[in-house]
C-alpha cells in the first residue's frame, strides 16, 4: 500500500472529515422517514432537502477547517480546483434507500491527492456506523456493531457472494458481462449502495460490480477497502479514475482480478 504524500496534514484532515461526517449525520437524521419529497435531477436520480442541506454543511465544515483545499460535490459541484487536495462529497449516497426508509444509504467524504483518493469515510447515520480509510494505513471501524474491518479470503469466484446496487445501473454494454460473473459467483445479491462496500471491508460480500459510477460514489469507496485488504479498480482491472468508463469492482480478495476482469471484460487478461 502507498503512503501518504510526504508532508499531508493528516491529523488535521482526519479532523476535519470526521467533523464534517458528525455534521451530516446530524442534518440528515431529522429528515429520515418524515415523508421527504424528492426531486428529480437530469440524469432521473433523486435528491432532497436533506441531500443539499448535508453537502451545505458539510462544505462549510471543511472550507473552514482545510480553506486551501478544493471541494466537488455531488449536488453542487466544484470550488477551487486548482488545489492538488480535493474533497469529493456525497452527501446521501443511496438518496432512494433513503426515501424509501432503509439504512442503507451513507455520506460519503474522500480527499484527493493529485486525482488520487487518500482518505475515505463511510458514514451511515441510522446505525453509527463509520468506516474510515487512509492510504497505506489499515481501515478502521467506529461501531457499537460486530465487526472487523478486513476483508476475507475467496481464493474461487464459485464461493463469492456478489453484490449490485440494482439491475438498472447495469447500462445495456456491460449487462453480459455482469450476467456472466453472477452465473459463476455463489450467490448475487441487490441493494446497498456505499454500504455494501461497508460490509466488503467487513468480510461479509466478496465481489462488488456495478457501473454508471460518478466519481463522488467512488472515490471515499477506495482507501476504505484498500485498507481493509481488497482492491479496488474498474471492470478491466485498472486504476479508477475521474474520467474512466463508470464501472466500478471491488474485490475483497484481489487474487480473484485477472478471473472476475476476464468475465466482465472478456479479452481484458488474454496473454
Amino acid at each position: 500500500m502507498s503512503a501518504l504524500p510526504a508532508g499531508f496534514p493528516r491529523d488535521a484532515v482526519l479532523e476535519a472529515a470526521l467533523a464534517a461526517a458528525d455534521v451530516a449525520r446530524s442534518v440528515v437524521l431529522p429528515f429520515f422517514r418524515r415523508g421527504v419529497m424528492a426531486d428529480d435531477k437530469a440524469d432521473a436520480s433523486p435528491v432532497t432537502i436533506a441531500d443539499r442541506t448535508a453537502e451545505r454543511a458539510i462544505r462549510a465544515v471543511l472550507s473552514e477547517r482545510l480553506p486551501g483545499f478544493g471541494i466537488m460535490g455531488e449536488e453542487f459541484g466544484l470550488e477551487g480546483g486548482e488545489s492538488p487536495y480535493r474533497w469529493v462529497i456525497d452527501p446521501i449516497d443511496g438518496t432512494r434507500a433513503f426515501l424509501t426508509g432503509r439504512p442503507t444509504f451513507g455520506t460519503l467524504i474522500a480527499l484527493l491527492h493529485n486525482d488520487v483518493p487518500v482518505l475515505g469515510i463511510i458514514d451511515q447515520p441510522v446505525t453509527g456506523e463509520c468506516w474510515i480509510g487512509l492510504r497505506g494505513e489499515a481501515t478502521r471501524f467506529l461501531s457499537t456493531l460486530p465487526g472487523t474491518p478486513r476483508t476475507r479470503a475467496c481464493a474461487d469466484v464459485r464461493q463469492a457472494e456478489l453484490s449490485c446496487t440494482a439491475p438498472e445501473i447495469l447500462d445495456a454494454p456491460h449487462r453480459p458481462g455482469f450476467h456472466a460473473l453472477a452465473a459463476a459467483a455463489r450467490r448475487t445479491s441487490w441493494g446497498g449502495d456505499c454500504y455494501a462496500y461497508g460490509l466488503l471491508a467487513l468480510g461479509q460480500i466478496d465481489i462488488i460490480a456495478e457501473c454508471t459510477m460518478k466519481i463522488w460514489d467512488w472515490a471515499a469507496l477506495v482507501p476504505v477497502v484498500q485498507g481493509a485488504g481488497g482492491s479496488m479498480t474498474d471492470w478491466a482491472g485498472q486504476p479508477l479514475r475521474a474520467d474512466g468508463d463508470g464501472t466500478v469492482l471491488a474485490l475483497g480478495d484481489a487474487g480473484l482480478l485477472p478471473h472476475v476482469s476476464g468475465l466482465l471484460v472478456p479479452g481484458a487478461h488474454a496473454g
